[in-house]
C-alpha cells in the first residue's frame, strides 16, 4: 500500500505502516553513518546534549557523494543498516521514530522498535542519483570535521522508501522469504 507521511514522524504515523508498505516521505530527516552514531553514543555516555533531539525524527544512514553544480546533494544512497545497530536502541529510547538503511537488523534493534513504535524503513541501494532527486535541501548540523559522515539536516518531498520492520515487529525480509519458501 502506498502512503505518504509528513517526517518528522509521529507516533501515530509511525503505528499506522506495516512491512510491506511504500512509503513516500515529506519533510525534515536527519543523516548519519558510522562515525556520526559512535560520537553520538559517547555524547551519551558522557552525560553531553546530542546535536539534535531524536524525538519524532528520522535517521538516514547515508553519506552523500559531492553535489552537482545546482543540486543541494550529491548522489545519496543508502548504508548497511546493520553497522549502526550497537547504537540504534538507545537513539529509540530517546524518541527516534525512523531509520533508513538497507540490510537486516539485530534483535536488539528490532526489539526497541516495538517498545518504541518505531519503524525501520528501507531505501533502494544502488539508486542514490534517483533518491538524491527528492532531497531538495542539504545543511550540515555536527561534526563536519567528518566529511561525508557529518550529520546533515535535509529537506526531502515525497522521498521513496519501503517499510521492513513495523512498529509490532513485522519484518519484510522474514515474511516475504517465507512467502516464496519451498519445502
Amino acid at each position: 500500500m502506498d502512503k505518504h507521511i509528513n517526517v518528522p514522524l509521529s507516533e501515530a504515523d509511525a503505528r499506522s505502516l506495516k512491512a510491506g508498505d511504500y512509503v513516500y516521505l515529506t519533510g525534515t530527516i536527519y543523516t548519519a553513518r558510522d562515525a556520526a552514531h559512535k560520537r553520538m553514543y559517547e555524547a551519551l555516555a558522557d552525560g553531553k546534549p546530542l546535536p539534535m533531539d531524536m524525538k519524532d525524527n528520522v535517521i538516514y544512514y547515508m553519506g552523500p557523494s559531492p553535489a552537482r553544480e545546482g543540486r543541494p546533494i550529491g548522489s545519496a544512497g543508502p548504508t548497511t543498516a546493520s553497522r549502526m545497530d550497537k547504537y540504534a536502541p538507545s537513539l529509540l529510547d530517546l524518541g527516534l521514530k525512523g531509520m533508513i538503511g538497507k540490510g537486516k537488523r539485530s534483535q536488539e534493534v528490532k526489539d526497541a522498535i516495538v517498545r518504541n513504535g518505531a519503524v525501520y524503513f528501507a531505501a533502494v541501494g544502488g539508486a542514490g542519483a534517483l533518491l538524491s532527486r527528492s532531497i531538495t535541501a542539504s545543511e550540515v548540523i555536527a561534526y563536519d570535521d567528518l566529511g561525508t559522515e557529518a550529520i546533515r539536516k535535509l529537506t526531502v518531498s515525497e522521498f521513496p522508501v519501503i517499510v521492513v520492520i513495523d512498529s509490532e515487529g513485522n519484518n519484510l525480509y522474514e515474511t516475504a522469504i517465507a512467502a516464496y519458501h519451498k519445502e
